[in-house]
C-alpha cells in the first residue's frame, strides 16, 4: 500500500487525486508505467475519464495492484444517454461511486431553452444512475453555463430545475473562473450539492468567456494562477465535498503536477 504525501493534509477528507485526462497522452503508450507514475507522486485516487483501450476489469486489476482506486467515472453525454447500461457496468467495475459528464455536445451557446432540457435529461439520468445501479451522478461545469439569466446564471436554472437528491456537481474552479464567476461563491451557495472538485488553476492576465474552451498552456500550477486557492479549498471543507481532483491540461505536466502537489502541502 502507497502512504501519500498527503496523508496528514486537514485540508481534504482524503488526499486529492488526479483526473486521468492530465495522462491522456501518457497512458495510451504505456499504462501500467503512468500508474507506476502517478503512484509515485504519493496520488492514489484516479478520475478515469477514459479507459484508453483497455477493459474496465484490466484497468481495476492494475489499480488493485498498486493499492489505488477510480473513485469517478467521466464519459460522454452520448454514451450517459445512449449506454447507460455499459456505463455503470463499468463503473462499478472501476470501484466508482461517481459517473461525470463534463460536456454536453451542441449546446454552447447555452440558453434558457437549452438549460431546461438538460435538467430534465439531468434528472432522469441521475435517478436511473441512483435507483437502478446504486451510483450518483455529477455534471463537470465548463464555463458556457454562467451566460447571465435574470439575477443569476444559466447554471443557476441547472441547480434550480434538477432534483437535489439525483444530480450533483464536480466542480471545476477553473470553468467558473474563466466566464467571471467566483468558485468560492458557488460553493458557499450550492454546498452539499457539490461532491466532486477539479483543482487547477488559470494562468494570470487571461481573460475568459463563455466559450467553454481555452488554451491548454493556460493551466498552470496550482498557486501561480489568478484563483484563491486557499479560500476555494476553506469553501469546499465547509461544502463536504468528497473527492478532489488535480487536473493539468497542459504540455509541462511533469513540472506542474509536482509543483501543485508541492503547493497544497505547503498550505
Amino acid at each position: 500500500m502507497v502512504t501519500s504525501v498527503f496523508a496528514d493534509e486537514p485540508l481534504f477528507p482524503q488526499a486529492p487525486g488526479v483526473v486521468s485526462y492530465t495522462y491522456r497522452n501518457e497512458f495510451p503508450k504505456d499504462f501500467a508505467g503512468t500508474l507506476d507514475k502517478i503512484v509515485s507522486l504519493g496520488i492514489t485516487d484516479i478520475e478515469f475519464s477514459n479507459l484508453f483501450g483497455k477493459t474496465a476489469a484490466e484497468i481495476r486489476v492494475m489499480l488493485d495492484e498498486r493499492g489505488m482506486q477510480c473513485s469517478s467515472f467521466g464519459v460522454s453525454y452520448v454514451d450517459l444517454q445512449t449506454k447507460t447500461n455499459e456505463v455503470a457496468a463499468n463503473a462499478t467495475t472501476l470501484g466508482a461511486s461517481f459517473v461525470r459528464v463534463a460536456w454536453i455536445p451542441n449546446r454552447q451557446p447555452f440558453t434558457l431553452e437549452l438549460a431546461e432540457q438538460t435538467t430534465r435529461e439531468f434528472n432522469e439520468i441521475g435517478r436511473r444512475l441512483k435507483n437502478e445501479f446504486g451510483l450518483t451522478f455529477c455534471y463537470h461545469n465548463h464555463g458556457y453555463e454562467f451566460a447571465k439569466h435574470g439575477d443569476g446564471t444559466l447554471f443557476d436554472v441547472l441547480m434550480a430545475q434538477t432534483n437535489p437528491n439525483d444530480v450533483f456537481v464536480e466542480l471545476d474552479i477553473l470553468w467558473v473562473q474563466f466566464p467571471g464567476a467566483d468558485p468560492v461563491e458557488i460553493l458557499q451557495k450550492y454546498g452539499s450539492r457539490i461532491k466532486l472538485m477539479h483543482l487547477k488553476d488559470l494562468k494570470k492576465g487571461v481573460v475568459g468567456d463563455l466559450s467553454g474552451k481555452t488554451a491548454v498552456e493556460n493551466d498552470v500550477a496550482l498557486g501561480d494562477g489568478q484563483i484563491d486557492i486557499p479560500a476555494v479549498l476553506a469553501a469546499a471543507k465547509k461544502a463536504g465535498v468528497e473527492h478532489y481532483y488535480i487536473e493539468d491540461e497542459s504540455p509541462s505536466i511533469d513540472v506542474q503536477v509536482p509543483k501543485s502537489i508541492a503547493y497544497l502541502k505547503s498550505l
